[in-house]
């Protein structure tokens, strides 16, 4: 058999090049296995008005900086995948796609990792799994329940108004993907209803600069995991957030999203909701409130010369709501062909076969990559250490402490 490599990256995604380029710096020996293409999920599971919502300078690889014109401009999906695969080319990373890992066992006697593919088994010294913490998508049980009649297809499914059938489409879910997604329709004049949810909120620009930048420098990325997550596992929801703009729940409404509460089951054949719209707007203005009130305390605690705020249309507008609320919803009365699932991802991880790295939901046992398996680690978990973890600004930091532990061992 083949020399064991000192390690094998699994995904050929940001984090998974990112960690290719440190293992190369260290002249470790090394193979990165992709099950599809470079940057495949990026690829399969966004939609075509797809934009990154960090900026162009919040998303640069290991290695690199970002030296063009637009620093605060956003790369489209192409842009991105684009941008990934020139940087696998430019440092010359060993990367072996179209080879998909089908198990990933512990030989304890030999002292390494056994990783099966369609094209035979590899082995290695320690492998480093960056294959992604949200690239399944979760479904509430209720959706098993819902008419036959309706398609139901999830956030990574979309694509574009156009390749839905002709009717309303009801978006559950107003996060990240549920709000860009309500928003992609309206635009396109489809019906939208929206199920909204208590989910915080994000501006996407304030006092002159965008707001992820403001939250890099007073230290919001740095914050360690135990300051947010509470002592049963769960980690803060992704907020309403714009790519190219401010998002608000009361924004959508004025471009006509109807706006409904938190979905809550089927009765009689109708879907049903919660009376708690302005609850949940309430929410999130509250949210984007705290963090501007911390972008101000940062401005004035540094003497910095930054604008005063001018107003922001998606925070100043009047919410249009249904008088009185609907809390119950006949899809064949209101022609509702579609139904988009945005209700959360996690990682796929059903190709690990190592006894205790895994949780009982199939989810990471891991603290700041780290797990119990010696050599066996994970790449890019959210929030993994700090708020940073899971975001491609953290992939260098990252790697460079986990390609420490593989060279230490070795």
């Amino acid at each position: 058999m083949d020399r064991p490599f000192d390690a094998v990256v699994i995904g050929a995604g940001w984090a998974g090049l990112g960690v290719s380029y440190v293992l190369a710096k260290a002249g470790l020996s090394h193979r990165v296995l992709e099950r599809g293409r470079i940057a495949e999920t990026w690829l399969t599971q966004r939609w075509d008005s797809f934009y990154l919502n960090t900026s162009k300078l919040m998303a640069v690889m290991p290695g690199d900086r970002y030296e063009g014109p637009d620093p605060e401009g956003f790369y489209t999906r192409d842009e991105f995948v684009a941008l990934l695969e020139d940087y696998a080319r430019r440092c010359h990373l060993p990367v072996a796609t179209n080879t998909p890992v089908t198990a990933l066992t512990r030989d304890r006697k030999a002292g390494v990792y056994r990783l099966i593919t369609p094209a035979g088994e590899l082995t290695a010294r320690a492998v480093v799994i960056a294959s992604g913490s949200l690239n399944r998508a979760r479904r509430p049980e209720v959706a098993r329940a819902l008419p036959p009649g309706l398609l139901q297809i999830d956030a990574s499914v979309y694509r574009s108004p156009d390749a839905l059938p002709a009717g309303a489409v009801l978006v559950v879910g107003s996060a990240q993907s549920g709000g860009q997604i309500a928003e992609d329709l309206a635009m396109a004049r489809r019906v939208v209803f929206l199920s909204t949810g208590r989910t915080g909120r994000k501006q996407r620009r304030y006092r002159g600069r965008d707001v992820l930048l403001w939250e890099l420098d007073n230290g919001q990325y740095d914050i360690p995991r135990k300051e947010f997550v509470g002592p049963d596992g769960r980690i803060p929801g992704r907020p309403l957030f714009g790519a190219l703009h401010t998002i608000s729940l009361q924004s959508l409404s004025a471009q006509g999203v109807v706006l409904l509460g938190r979905f809550t089951g089927i009765a009689d054949g109708r879907l049903t909701f919660a009376d708690d719209v302005c609850e949940n707007i309430r929410f999130g203005d509250e949210t984007a409130a705290r963090t501007r009130l911390r972008i101000d305390d940062h401005i004035a605690h540094h003497g910095l010369d930054a604008p005063l705020a001018t107003d922001d249309p998606a925070e100043t507008v009047t919410p249009r709501l249904q008088n009185p609320q609907i809390l119950s919803l006949d899809p064949r009365e209101h022609h509702v062909s579609t139904v988009i699932w945005c209700t959360g991802f996690e990682g796929d991880y059903s190709f690990v076969q190592v006894p205790g790295v895994l949780n009982a939901r199939g989810q990471p046992l891991e603290h700041e990559g780290l797990t119990e398996a010696p050599g066996l680690y994970f790449a890019a978990v959210d929030f993994s250490s700090t708020r940073k973890s899971g975001l491609i600004l953290g992939i260098a930091e990252e790697a460079q402490r986990l390609v420490g532990h593989i060279v230490a061992r070795r």
